[in-house]
């Protein structure tokens, strides 16, 4: 291939998901890939679907990645930054402080040393579920430090850019920072609220909508891997709990007393410092945009999305994104379409003229 950017040999240490992808989109690309894991099976499995080879004895890589859960991370490294003397090193682990100071503490040669984070991932793993687009137009954070220069780790950004990815440069304690607010609290507070459906009656949970199911998305992981991040990026994670936990105690004490001075004021406060929150999160290609919702009701019927998604496309409207909801027993579900504002009363005004029943729009 012609348009690759990276021409060192590639090992990939972790047949998983992220290796096994990151396997499949280098070798479309060309370069060549080997594969190593503690699992037989994994490497077979990944080298089956294409993502590189087996190593051989004269290989000498230019580049390694270390693909492996963020407790056996940094000996992985340290491990290759041994038996690769002249190769760069990084890892795709979700912590990125300790892991080097992990490595300093072991003596390892960090001047060969840059981790990396892909923010990107499925909701299974392993090589079966890998996908050589994974990452295409998902950030991938290069968390430099003081030993190495992003020049000297060149190769690891030509990777970012062969397999899709955008390549965003953090310190290491900015991009834990980051990943405690964007992705670990959230974990846990999803978590949190999902636990309390436990207890919930069977009607409560009947009633379940699209806020409980927003909230809670996420709760269905890998305990195991959770108690190694959270456990790798304690600090930063409790600190935004602790301001978690200081909204919570106000909304408690307002809602001891709703009649009191102030308490009403309190949670709306609340609502609203949500509002300017969420308003923040960037929306489709990286820009901060607002998006208008409408709820088309759809038939519980083979062919009705399809053809939902079809009529949209005819009219020349970009959906920005789409979200589904279904209720237990009802023969209809409830498509919820997000376009920029300024084509939200022609796509109504169509898609109503062509027979489909809006329930709502904002």
């Amino acid at each position: 291939m012609t348009d690759r950017r990276l021409h060192e040999q590639v090992h990939i240490i972790g047949a998983g998901l992220l290796g096994t992808s990151i396997g499949l989109a280098l070798t479309e690309k060309g370069v060549d890939v080997t594969l190593a894991d503690v699992s037989p099976t994994a490497v077979r499995l990944a080298v089956d679907y294409g993502a590189g080879r087996a190593p051989r004895t004269d290989d000498r890589p230019g580049l390694v990645v270390a693909a492996v859960p963020p407790d056996v991370t940094a000996a992985t490294v340290a491990r290759a930054l041994q038996e690769h003397p002249e190769a760069l090193v990084t890892d795709v682990a979700s912590v990125k402080g300790s892991v080097l100071a992990e490595l300093r503490e072991l003596g390892a040669d960090v001047t060969r040393y840059l981790g990396t984070h892909p923010m990107a991932g499925r909701e299974r793993g392993g090589p079966i579920s890998a996908r050589a687009d994974l990452f295409v137009g998902r950030p991938w954070v290069l968390a430099g430090h003081d030993d190495i220069t992003y020049r000297r780790a060149g190769a690891i950004e030509d990777l970012i850019l062969d397999v899709g990815a955008v390549p965003i440069e953090m310190t290491v304690a900015e991009h834990d920072r980051s990943v405690a607010m964007i992705s670990h609290v959230p974990q846990l507070v999803a978590s949190a609220m999902a636990a309390r459906l436990r207890d919930a009656s069977n009607g409560a949970v009947g009633l379940a909508g699209q806020g409980v199911r927003d909230v809670t998305r996420i709760a269905a992981s890998d305990p195991g891997l959770w108690v190694q991040i959270l456990s790798a990026n304690a600090e930063p994670v409790a600190q935004i709990l602790r301001g978690v936990r200081d909204d919570v105690d106000a909304l408690l004490a307002a809602l001891a007393d709703p009649e009191a001075p102030g308490s009403r004021r309190a949670l709306a406060e609340l609502i609203a410092a949500g509002n300017a929150g969420v308003a923040r999160i960037p929306g489709k290609h990286g820009t901060d945009k607002r998006f208008a919702q409408l709820v088309v009701m759809i038939d519980d019927t083979p062919g009705q999305l399809a053809r939902l998604l079809t009529e949209i496309g005819e009219l020349g409207i970009n959906m920005e994104d789409l979200r589904l909801e279904h209720s237990p027993g009802a023969p209809v579900g409830f498509a919820e379409v997000s376009v920029l504002p300024d084509v939200e009363q022609r796509l109504v005004d169509e898609l109503s003229a062509r027979g489909w029943r809006i329930a709502g729009a904002s």
